[in-house]
């Protein structure tokens, strides 16, 4: 498949930004990442020389090179990028590269400058007056990407093409209601039957669309049948609400429309009956819905043809689905070890399960998670003990301790005293901290529990709370999307 058929994530539409230029003297930093063609304008200057619809530095008379950073509208995995040298003739860069960095949204511009950063596109000449196409084949999801330029000089625009993986600590959740669509959260518009006017992508771009050009809009259909529009769902989900939404499109949105869902792209059913639209409307149904799923794909027909500016489908991910966005998320990142670490303490476990990556389900995860720790030694199995507090203090280490201790809140103070005196006598037995999983415990089943342990002899007792931790891990790596 053509990366370009995949959504540009650098593109203003998307949610790009570009955060800093090296040099901007000729023409503003801003165009890199504008929708539109780039254009030529004959005979417009400016006090600073000739007008262009691009970026351009001034002519460098030191060494080094200028470059631009630009925050993606959601952490992707870069397929390809295009460097577009439209109109630059005598004044475009010799060559360039790309790197990619995972840095939080609202990163200033000096942390950007000492980020790490990691290579997408290693130094490639370029054409002037061209379109310049890269496929990249880097596995990591990054938040900013850095085009370099050598030594100087235009580029009219800057296309980054992938898949996004959200960051859903970030983004709310798969526990919560989400746009399973949505371009930011990672849906993505698969084919369509045609997009003459309006690309399929616009269909799940962010916000309201600006005009009927920012739309999904199908040529006039002469013939039988009908125009459709398939999208892939961020995960796996249980639909709940949807809006299908015509706005602009007065004189030539479609006269009805329908739904359909899939699991697997080849058997489909009926989620929404065909309905009558109206022009430059946005129309919401949830009564209406005849199929909920589980779904994993949608399909969006036309009758008989034309435009929809945005299709939005809410829903919840299924358990099928948050464990697939979990393996997506430790197989895309950056420091997958330090990702690794939030959900058990032992370093050489986190470093040897990263190791393991890419990860084809969430099986394969769990089956390689659990027998890397099975051959952990003790000195491993203790160091993840310690990564967590100790059962019934108030002040937990992390959200998850306390989500996961919250058993405790409802505790008497007799109870909680006797707790204390309990992990105190543990401690000085075992000589290690008491390991439960505490997720919908209560503190008394909790201290039940210890009593009933203290009765082991070490041996027995360290691969008990060995058994613990890896409950624990199981259940934290479901986290790691909720």
């Amino acid at each position: 498949m053509d990366f370009r058929e995949l959504p540009d994530l650098a593109s203003e539409r998307a949610g790009g930004t570009v955060l800093f230029a090296s040099d901007d003297y000729f023409a503003e930093k801003e165009n890199l990442i504008r929708p539109s063609r780039a254009i030529w304008k004959e005979h417009e200057y400016t006090d600073r020389g000739k007008w262009m619809d691009g970026w351009e530095s001034r002519r460098k008379r030191t060494a080094g090179h200028d470059f631009a950073i630009i925050r993606l509208g959601a952490p992707t995995i870069v397929r390809g990028v295009v460097v577009d040298t439209s109109f630059f003739r005598g004044n475009f860069p010799e060559s360039c590269s790309i790197d990619g960095a995972v840095m939080p949204a609202n990163a200033p511009a000096d942390d950007l400058l000492v980020a790490e950063w990691t290579e997408v596109l290693k130094r490639s000449p370029l054409n002037g007056d061209s379109e310049n196409l890269f496929t990249t084949a880097s596995p990591f999801a990054f938040t900013h990407i850095r085009l370099n330029i050598f030594p100087d000089g235009g580029v009219a625009r800057f296309r980054v093409h992938g898949d996004v993986v959200p960051d859903w600590s970030r983004a709310g959740g798969l526990a919560t209601e989400v746009d399973l669509a949505a371009l930011e959260n990672g849906g993505a518009v698969e084919s369509c039957s045609d997009q003459f006017f309006g690309p399929k992508h616009n269909l799940i771009m962010p916000g309201r669309a600006l005009n009927m050009s920012d739309g999904w809009e199908t040529r006039r259909r002469r013939g039988p049948g009908h125009d459709w529009v398939i999208v892939n769902l961020t995960a796996e989900g249980i639909i709940r609400r949807i809006e299908i939404d015509t706005n602009h499109f007065k004189g030539n949105y479609p006269d009805t429309a329908s739904i359909e869902g899939s699991i697997d792209g080849r058997t489909w059913f009926e989620v929404l009956p065909r309905t009558k639209l109206q022009a430059h409307t946005r129309h919401f149904f949830r009564d209406e819905l005849t199929g909920k799923g589980p779904a994993s794909q949608i399909r969006l027909n036309v009758f008989p043809d034309g435009g929809v500016s945005r299709l939005r489908v809410w829903g919840l991910a299924t358990e099928a689905g948050r464990r697939k966005a979990v393996v997506d998320r430790v197989n895309t990142a950056t420091h997958p070890a330090e990702l690794l670490r939030s959900c058990c303490g032992s370093t050489k476990w986190a470093e040897q399960l990263a190791a393991g990556r890419p990860f084809q389900s969430w099986d394969e995860l769990t089956e390689k998670a659990d027998g890397i720790w099975s051959r952990l030694s003790p000195e491993d199995w203790n160091e993840a003990f310690l990564a967590h507090p100790r059962i019934g203090e108030r002040k937990a280490s992390s959200k998850w301790s306390a989500d996961e201790q919250a058993g405790t809140n409802s505790a008497s103070e007799e109870t909680m005293n006797r707790l204390a005196r309990a992990n105190r006598e543990y401690e000085e037995k075992f000589g290690l901290i008491y390991l439960v999983c505490a997720t919908g415990r209560s503190a008394d089943e909790m201290l039940a529990n210890l009593e009933t342990r203290m009765n082991n002899s070490r041996e027995t007792e360290l691969r008990v709370a060995a058994e613990e931790q890896r409950k624990i891990t199981r259940l934290r790596l479901e986290k790691l999307v909720l």
